[in-house]
């Protein structure tokens, strides 16, 4: 009882600090398809999303889940592409066509969904291209990094993206980073590699598909 009252004494006192609460995990929901089959081709992007707002998707490979948060207000353009072309099924059964060890998977090609255009597979998009996006605030730094793939047009940015399996500094200031996993980093690392460190095809490689991607939202 002692002890106790001193106790009070001392909170009221300001003598003990009070350790905060935590922040509450921030909630997210599904955002609905726009589209029950998957959409191949557009003109271009409808705008779907608010910047203010935090996104995540999560993406069903055959080597299991994966979930990214999206970097809406550093790069509104790519995010609100990807998040644009998920929700119209765009991405479902594409297939991870080039995945390098040590470096990045590559994903996004509509083409890379027919078994029989194997050949074209990384030459496909969503039939319109928009501009790089370089925030300096984002890196390739760490593994885990979404970026979106182009040619060497700044203006060649579509539906292909990578993640990278290494930090990869030398992609710095190329190329548009839009989000970041936070989860299933060791899905990633499960993916089979399709293609050597000289960038050369593995023929005999099957690569993992990207069976869907649903979009969440918060608050």
């Amino acid at each position: 009882m002692r002890f106790l009252a001193l106790s009070a004494l001392l909170v009221a006192s300001g003598a003990l600090a009070q350790t905060p609460a935590p922040a509450p995990a921030p909630t997210f929901r599904s955002v609905p398809y726009l589209s029950a089959q998957p959409v191949r081709t557009f003109k271009e992007p409808g705008w779907v999303i608010d910047p203010a707002r935090t996104y995540r998707a999560v993406l069903t490979t055959s080597k299991g889940d994966v979930t990214v948060e999206l970097a809406a207000r550093q790069a509104p353009k790519a995010v609100n592409n990807f998040v644009f072309l998920a929700l119209n099924r765009f991405y479902d059964g594409t297939r991870f066509h080039r995945v390098i060890d040590g470096f990045m998977a590559q994903t996004g090609d509509p083409l890379s969904a027919d078994a029989a255009q194997r050949t074209r597979w990384g030459t496909g998009g969503p039939g319109y291209g928009f501009f790089v996006e370089l925030d300096e605030g984002l890196k390739f730094n760490a593994a885990g990094v979404l970026g979106m793939a182009r040619s060497q047009s700044l203006f060649s940015q579509g539906s292909q993206f990578f993640i990278t399996l290494n930090a990869s500094d030398f992609l710095n200031g190329q190329y548009t980073v839009f989000g970041r996993v936070v989860a299933g980093n060791d899905v990633l690392q499960k993916l089979t590699r399709t293609a050597r460190n000289d960038d050369t095809a593995i023929t005999t490689a099957e690569p993992d598909v990207l069976r869907s991607v649903q979009i969440l939202v918060s608050p």
